[in-house]
């Protein structure tokens, strides 16, 4: 799958939810697909979490 037919998906099934469960659904539905993304890219060691703590805190800059 190509980056335009997931970014289709992921948008009708926040559009979905908005329609049939209202506001707060839709927000705890993409609040809950950034956190899945953000877990998937921690596992598969694409975020530095020591680095993104240290940034921060103010330890360390981000570039």
């Amino acid at each position: 799958m190509n980056a335009s037919t997931i970014g289709a998906a992921v948008g009708a099934v926040l559009a979905l939810t908005w329609v049939a469960f209202g506001f707060w659904a839709f927000l705890f539905v993409g609040l809950a697909m950034l956190a899945g993304v953000g877990v998937a890219r921690l596992v598969r060691g694409d975020i530095d979490l020591h680095g993104l703590v240290q940034a921060l805190r103010g330890r360390r800059t981000s570039s």
